[in-house]
């Protein structure tokens, strides 16, 4: 049974109390993507993903992600390093949105690398995004419902290239060989929807996609 999933009024209320851990002096390099609502016409609230452009140049080529990047030395903090690589990737201004809680800091490495790798999560709440315009960096976006990503039977485990034999619990978002998120995208699900109190469902028996 699917869970009922809160309005945006409850979301903004739920996630006010929330207090973040945070990693206040990374040794490595910093990273902050944005996690952006939306409330759907005749439906309840969206979340955005993107879908990274193939380059061989990036270690998560193809991947389901938030919009964001590196915070690069002209970023006053990690916020304003998430909305400007949201306004590059998606053409999404979120000076306008309502601000609504920052996530925990996540920790990572650099792939191919050993040093440090500490990405922010901002949450946002976009009452009229309007058309999104991706750049080279997005091959596509999607507006995907809360209650879709909260739905057992869209969560499986799955193998990827390049990140050895075992299998990790993703989500599936669109085409069920495409776009699927999991890694720490994922993880930052699960703690959005731990603080909005309705943790993740875990995927079932033989709930199981492999790369391919």
């Amino acid at each position: 049974m699917l869970l009922r999933m809160p309005g945006i009024q409850e979301i903004r209320q739920t996630l006010r109390s929330y207090s973040p851990r945070l990693v206040p002096e990374p040794s490595g390099s910093r990273a902050a993507v944005a996690v952006v609502l939306r409330e759907a016409e005749g439906g309840g609230p969206e979340l955005l993903f993107i879908e990274r452009a193939h380059s061989p140049h990036d270690p998560w080529s193809g991947h389901m992600a938030f919009p964001g990047g590196h915070v690069d030395p002209c970023d006053p903090s990690p916020r304003a390093a998430a909305e400007r690589e949201t306004l590059e990737e998606v053409g999404l201004c979120l000076a306008r949105a309502e601000p609504l809680a920052r996530l925990d800091d996540l920790e990572g490495r650099h792939a191919g690398r050993h040093s440090q790798l500490v990405i922010s999560a901002f949450v946002y709440f976009c009452p009229r995004p309007g058309p999104l315009r991706t750049n080279q960096e997005v091959a596509q976006t999607l507006w995907t419902p809360l209650s879709t990503l909260s739905d057992p039977a869209r969560h499986v485990e799955r193998s990827f290239s390049g990140a050895g034999p075992a299998s990790y619990p993703g989500i599936v978002v669109g085409e069920p060989d495409r776009h699927v998120v999991w890694g720490l995208t994922y993880r930052f699900l699960e703690i959005f929807f731990s603080a909005l109190r309705r943790p993740l469902p875990r995927p079932g028996p033989g709930a199981w996609l492999q790369e391919p």
